[in-house]
């Protein structure tokens, strides 16, 4: 067994959880099973269990070959200077995506989704993390913040990841504190508005950034 395939096992047992977890309890599932919830928790689809199956390729499995390809076809190479930095992002990832598709699993077969603010919470530790990240992700076309500017300027990229990844750390925390102590109706709202910023502000500040540094090249 080669050092590259021994390192990538614990990612492929971490994919692999929700399919066992679907395995074993495949036989306790009703034909029918809820699809979709509403904002309020409230199931407002249904459809065929096989379609779980579906799922749970679209998330761990799809990011995780995503994951895999993305350094192979990087046509700069830029993010296999990342290293073991891009070893850990990739962990992360499939193992959010993972427990993302456990949980959806779970409340599916429960047919009871108690608790609406709790995804918000994974996404808020998802931004959170990624933004701890972000000031060693190097220019490439794949990860981070890719806008005309940062992809035409390395200096760019590198400012607005900077901001951006202090940005996404303080709105990963306000997000997860917000699901905690917010119900879910009065925060959705809030919710919706934070994710919003926390992609057009840093595509703001890049593109204010490169005017600056082009104005200092004349």
């Amino acid at each position: 067994m080669n050092s590259t395939f021994r390192k990538e096992l614990p990612i492929i047992g971490i994919v692999l959880m929700p399919f066992i977890y679907l395995t074993f309890i495949w036989s306790a599932l009703p034909d029918k099973v809820p699809t979709h919830w509403n904002y309020k928790g409230e199931v407002d689809h249904w459809g065929d269990k096989f379609s779980l199956i579906g799922l749970l390729y679209m998330l761990p499995v799809l990011m995780y070959v995503l994951l895999l390809v993305i350094p192979k076809i990087d046509p700069k190479k830029r993010i296999a200077l990342m290293g073991g930095k891009f070893y850990q992002l990739k962990f992360f990832l499939v193992l959010c995506m993972s427990m993302l598709a456990l949980f959806i699993i779970f409340i599916t077969k429960n047919q009871s989704f108690s608790s609406p603010n709790l995804i918000y919470i994974i996404i808020g530790v998802l931004f959170l993390v990624l933004g701890n990240y972000f000031k060693v992700i190097q220019p490439n076309y794949f990860i981070g913040i890719r806008t005309p500017w940062t992809l035409e300027n390395n200096e760019v990229w590198k400012l607005t990841h900077i901001f951006a990844g202090k940005l996404w750390v303080i709105g990963g925390l306000a997000i997860v504190l917000g699901g905690l102590i917010f119900d879910n109706n009065s925060f959705t709202i809030v919710f919706i508005s934070l994710v919003l910023a926390l992609v057009i502000v840093p595509t703001v500040y890049s593109y204010i950034k490169f005017k600056e540094i082009e104005k200092k090249s004349v």
